[in-house]
């Protein structure tokens, strides 16, 4: 690692969350510069640097590292270029559908609980009611 190289486990934690607030410290992506990236992460930074906003999206993908960790983001950020995009937005929604914990697992319920007499769907029954 040079002098002027950083690797995203050790700097990530200190300035995104500052950078997220300041946004004139996002000036021609200064801050990611001398970030050394893994690749994936590093494809999505220059794919993001044509784009008007692609420093502040890179921004919260970094931010991203801190509540879901690296391994995690560069997944996702390696799962969006494969579909052949590269946004923010993109990245964040991968790692939100990782994070769900899917659908809840069935309950059995006790033979004790089981309905004697299913319910019928009588619609005359409902007429007669709202006639009265």
């Amino acid at each position: 690692m040079s002098g002027g190289d950083f690797q995203v486990t050790e700097i990530v934690p200190r300035p995104v969350p500052v950078l997220a607030r300041k946004p004139g410290a996002l000036r021609n992506g200064a801050p990611f510069k001398d970030w050394v990236l893994p690749a994936a992460l590093d494809r999505v930074r220059r794919k993001l640097a044509g784009s008007n906003d692609g420093d502040r999206q890179m921004v919260k993908i970094l931010a991203a590292v801190l509540t879901d960790g690296l391994p995690a983001v560069e997944a996702a950020c390696l799962q969006a270029l494969s579909e052949g995009v590269h946004s923010s937005d993109v990245v964040l929604n991968i790692l939100a559908r990782q994070r769900d914990p899917g659908p809840a697992a069935t309950i059995h319920t006790p033979a004790a609980l089981s309905l004697r007499h299913a319910p019928v769907a009588d619609c005359a029954r409902y007429d007669t009611l709202r006639s009265a």
